[in-house]
């Protein structure tokens, strides 16, 4: 089957910036602090419209108290509360991880599953925190986590024209190599950190500027390209 010319040239340019991406953030990784799966679920979900940071200065005392999802199952749900309190709408945060780590306990033998279909059928698990959980508990690449970041940097460099994040993540799938669909989201949060924030973006320092389409090249001199052997 032949690739439509702009569906074609649109992958070439989405593997141009992952090139570039991968050069500038060689050692782009999840920044949440866990030791297990259900570790990990739970810091997903408290990173929810809350900081990385944020969740790993709240992380370490929940788990001292409640280190798995049989603990974290039979608590107090006050006292979960009360620990991940500060991470913002505490109340359903701590709802959804009792109630996810019950179901866990209940239907999953106490591990958290593998399998997006499973895990979707967890309690305050959407394809943003499956994607994040099964990239990096699993090593398996099913999506691409599309959160605020993804989705400001996706519609600046033209890569996609939807506004709806699982319409943002089929265009993703589309144009990327499947071993990249995780890492590729975790370096533009930090190019949109770093560079192309929601207000005034850097354009004049970032190194894909030649390659997005919503930079005023009237205003902006890119910086120099960085030297492409090959892509991915």
């Amino acid at each position: 089957m032949t690739i439509p010319r702009k569906l074609a040239a649109k992958k070439q340019r989405t593997l141009e910036i992952l090139v570039r991406l991968k050069r500038l953030y060689p050692d782009a990784t999840c920044t949440l602090d866990y030791e297990t799966p259900v570790q990990l679920l739970v810091a997903t979900v408290l990173s929810a419209q809350c900081t990385d940071e944020r969740v790993n200065k709240v992380t370490p005392a929940l788990f001292r108290c409640f280190p798995d999802a049989e603990a974290l199952a039979d608590a107090n749900l006050s006292e979960i509360e009360e620990l991940v309190r500060s991470t913002g709408f505490y109340r359903n945060k701590a709802k959804n991880i009792q109630a996810a780590c019950r179901m866990i306990m209940a239907d999953f033998a106490g591990q958290v599953p593998n399998r997006m279909e499973e895990l979707l059928k967890l309690p305050g698990v959407a394809r943003k925190t499956a994607n994040v959980v099964l990239a990096h508990a699993y090593g398996i690449n099913a999506g691409v986590t599309v959160d605020t970041h993804v989705k400001r940097l996706s519609q600046r460099l033209g890569l996609t024209e939807h506004t709806d994040p699982i319409r943002i993540e089929r265009d993703l799938i589309e144009l990327l190599p499947q071993p990249d669909w995780e890492n590729w989201s975790i370096r533009l949060i930090y190019h949109g950190r770093a560079i192309c924030a929601a207000r005034n973006p850097a354009c004049d320092a970032c190194i894909l500027a030649d390659l997005c389409p919503s930079v005023d090249r009237t205003k902006v001199t890119p910086p120099p390209i960085p030297e492409v052997t090959s892509l991915p």
